[in-house]
């Protein structure tokens, strides 16, 4: 039996974005879109051959009287800047979750960082991957001074004598995050110092949930083929929870991707089809028609 999982496949800022670039699309009208809309290679490719045309920044301040689609991730202030000094319409479809974690950290940054001497400075601290677009877009809110942290080793950027608010990118691990506000609670008590440490979960609560179900669902199935972009942070997360609980899962961008041997080792067996927040629906289907087909 080949089951997918009813609630894997596009959030709703992914959904969002990219019913946004179809509808301007149907119209006929040139439609740019500042880095991949979503981290899977298929789907781009999809809207691609629909008239989409991703841009990188470099093409984008070269743009002008141009639309251009702003993804679910989120931008920095300064490309809004650009936007406006070339002329550049603005289709935005950053995901309201981030609009709001780039909303506090703005504001703790004007509040805790602007208003302060160096000597006592408030650092902000964003736990994310660096250079991924929804980590740049929330560098930008401190003016680019924002200390990017993704694992314990990255915790020596931090001094653990001055104030710290933490963030988290909304796609990482809670458990890691968790993980990360221990270890900065046992770095500041070797100091001997009462810095105060702020911690916000800004973890999107559709991607919490689903780790939970994920869970759930790789534990009620032999064998799980976990289908996601290779650059996708959510992906790789939720792949990892299914591999904890069903180590009999692999990991796939494509269909093609499934060699003849594995899809023989599926025969009588119950297997599961899950995904990433930016996985398309039908890109699991197709993985499902070609392990059924052979």
């Amino acid at each position: 039996m080949i089951t997918i999982d009813d609630k894997s496949g596009f959030c709703f800022g992914v959904v969002t974005a990219i019913r946004k670039a179809e509808e301007e699309l149907a119209e006929n009208r040139q439609l740019y879109c500042l880095g991949d809309i979503v981290h899977n290679s298929q789907e781009v490719e999809r809207l691609e051959r629909l008239g989409l045309r991703t841009i990188n920044y470099d093409d984008f301040a070269n743009l002008s009287n141009a639309t251009v689609l702003f993804r679910a991730h989120g931008e920095p202030p300064a490309t809004y800047s650009i936007a406006k000094e070339r002329n550049i319409d603005i289709i935005d479809a950053s995901c309201p979750v981030v609009r709001n974690l780039q909303r506090r950290i703005r504001e703790t940054y004007e509040q805790h960082v602007l208003s302060t001497t160096d000597d006592t400075r408030a650092q902000i601290v964003i736990f994310g991957k660096p250079g991924h677009a929804e980590v740049i877009g929330l560098e930008g809110q401190t003016d680019n001074s924002a200390i990017v942290v993704e694992h314990p080793h990255d915790l020596d950027k931090i001094d653990f004598g001055r104030d710290i608010y933490l963030f988290s990118q909304t796609t990482k691990s809670v458990d890691e995050f968790k993980t990360l506000v221990t270890e900065i609670e046992n770095r500041i008590r070797q100091t001997g110092k009462s810095p105060r440490f702020e911690w916000h979960d800004t973890i999107c609560g559709q991607v919490r949930n689903r780790v939970e179900h994920i869970r759930d669902f790789a534990g009620q199935h032999s064998k799980i083929v976990f289908v996601g972009g290779r650059n996708s942070s959510n992906g790789k997360v939720l792949y990892e929870h299914c591999k904890e609980v069903n180590p009999d899962t692999i990991f796939i961008e494509t269909p093609e991707e499934l060699t003849n041997e594995y899809i023989q080792s599926c025969r009588n067996q119950d297997v599961g089809i899950c995904g990433a927040t930016s996985t398309p629906y039908w890109l699991m289907e197709a993985v499902r028609q070609r392990l059924s087909k052979l």
